[in-house]
């Protein structure tokens, strides 16, 4: 019996060595994450051809631009000197909406509309249902949004505003 119980016990012992091992080799295995994301200045590229293209008045900026990175995070937020208090927040909520679901907002918008399954979606946080927000892809990865308000012709406008923006650096998305 006593015999047993130390066979019992050493196999014990040499299996939680054995697992100790195999985790330390694991861990010994990691490795850091590398992943792109934009820069400021490609954040200010694609504001500065969003104004180009999308303000109505050659002196005054008409539209409200939010750009925000990988994480959703801004990086670059500018008012339209005409805008409406509410414009700062829906141009910083589409980038986050496109972001967080990979899409635009516009599709995002019927996706979740209040008669589709995935309406519970619009209850969180800077989740907004309105076009004007699109994902900005390397490929098939996110590595930010731009987020348009106050565009002349509404939420379609706000849209083809952003995909401008966009298109300004298209070459490093390549």
């Amino acid at each position: 019996m006593i015999a047993k119980s130390i066979s019992n016990a050493k196999t014990t012992t040499a299996l939680v060595g054995a697992l100790l091992v195999s985790a330390l080799a694991s861990a010994s295995q990691a490795q850091t994450l590398s992943q792109s994301n934009l820069s400021a200045a490609q954040a200010r590229q694609i504001i500065d051809a969003i104004i180009d293209e999308c303000s109505v008045s050659d002196t005054l900026v008409t539209v409200t631009i939010a750009v925000v990175d990988r994480a959703g995070q801004p990086i670059m937020q500018v008012r339209a000197d005409t805008a409406s208090p509410h414009n700062w927040e829906l141009a910083f909520r589409k980038a986050y909406t496109a972001r967080t679901f990979r899409r635009s907002t516009i599709d995002t918008r019927d996706r979740t509309a209040y008669d589709q399954e995935l309406s519970g979606q619009r209850s969180l946080t800077n989740i907004v249902g309105l076009g004007g927000g699109v994902p900005i892809m390397k490929g098939e990865e996110p590595i930010g949004a731009v987020g348009v308000s106050g565009a002349s012709g509404g939420q379609p406008a706000d849209h083809a505003c952003a995909l401008a923006g966009i298109a300004a650096i298209a070459a490093d998305l390549q």
